[in-house]
């Protein structure tokens, strides 16, 4: 029996650690957290390769670049052993004028970038005043990870046909955080795949982006097409854009698991009060003064005025 406790109390190490991080997690305000083994996906990687010889990508070049990190988070963290996932949670309580151009929901408050950065940081800080001494990294939409991948492997949803994140009760609207780090934790399991014979999002994509299920062109999605793509928009797709100015919300607004949607309590990602009063004609008429008050610390800054200029024209258009 002694020789056994010292290996049971190895075991329940990792499961013991993983328990707390979790709850550390939940404290911060994040959805739901899981945790997968780093290491090479081996699923994902004919599947990006196809996509991009196909030139899904569009003139997103940078999606080319790191191909071997994309699939190995140990190539971005050395000696890494565990991908914790993170989802936070960003459906908001009220939305847009019915009569306005629309801008996707993740961009109607501050930058999520920064937001989840900070939360991340202080979840690193707790780990490393918990357990000792572990180095890792954090990720939020900005290194290059297949971050729906690895919430899909540690069970935190499935990767639905229109290619979201989807979680039972819970939708899709919310943003996936990664923590990579060298400490060996207890390990989730992928959940499994609900979406069933449903075709929603594919019937009602406006420009036909996804392309087969689970497969979206990205060149062809109006995100792409509003915030990517630095080139004027072309004359074929007029009145194909629903009114969207900024992003496109719309095969997460017709998901039926979104109606299990419920608003975030993040004060930060409240939208400016202007934001869901404006009408057509008052972005029509926007100023650069009122895109920098209305969007100071938002996403849509991104854009930059010029570029939501161009959108707005191209709307006109149709």
């Amino acid at each position: 029996m002694e020789k056994i406790l010292p290996l049971y109390h190895k075991m329940s190490l990792p499961q013991k650690h993983s328990d707390w991080i979790k709850a550390q997690a939940k404290e911060l305000g994040f959805l739901s957290c899981g945790i997968s083994e780093a290491g090479f996906l081996e699923e994902e990687a004919p599947r990006l390769e196809k996509w991009l010889r196909q030139g899904m990508h569009g003139e997103m070049g940078y999606m080319e670049n790191h191909f071997d990190k994309r699939l190995d988070p140990t190539k971005l963290v050395e000696g890494a052993k565990s991908v914790v996932s993170l989802l936070y949670n960003y459906f908001p309580e009220e939305q847009q004028n019915s009569d306005s151009f629309k801008i996707s929901k993740y961009a109607y408050g501050q930058d999520y970038h920064f937001v989840i950065k900070e939360k991340l940081r202080k979840l690193l800080v707790l780990i490393t005043e918990e357990i000792g001494e572990v180095s890792g990294r954090v990720f939020v939409d900005s290194a290059p990870i297949l971050e729906k991948a690895w919430a899909a492997k540690s069970g935190l949803g499935w990767v639905g046909k229109n290619a979201n994140l989807i979680t039972k009760q819970v939708g899709s609207f919310y943003f996936i955080a990664e923590l990579i780090i060298d400490l060996p934790l207890a390990y989730d399991r992928p959940t499994t795949d609900h979406c069933g014979q449903c075709t929603a999002c594919i019937d009602a994509c406006p420009t036909q982006a996804i392309v087969a299920p689970y497969v979206v062109d990205g060149s062809k999605c109006i995100s792409y097409f509003t915030i990517e793509l630095k080139d004027s928009i072309p004359t074929y797709l007029q009145g194909q854009f629903d009114d969207w100015m900024f992003g496109c919300d719309v095969c997460q607004d017709v998901c039926p698991w979104n109606r299990f949607s419920k608003a975030h309590q993040e004060p930060k990602f409240v939208p400016h009060a202007k934001l869901l009063d404006m009408e057509k004609q008052d972005w029509v008429e926007m100023t650069q003064e009122v895109f920098s008050d209305i969007f100071k610390k938002s996403a849509v800054k991104r854009t930059k005025f010029s570029g939501l200029q161009r959108n707005i024209q191209f709307l006109l258009n149709n």
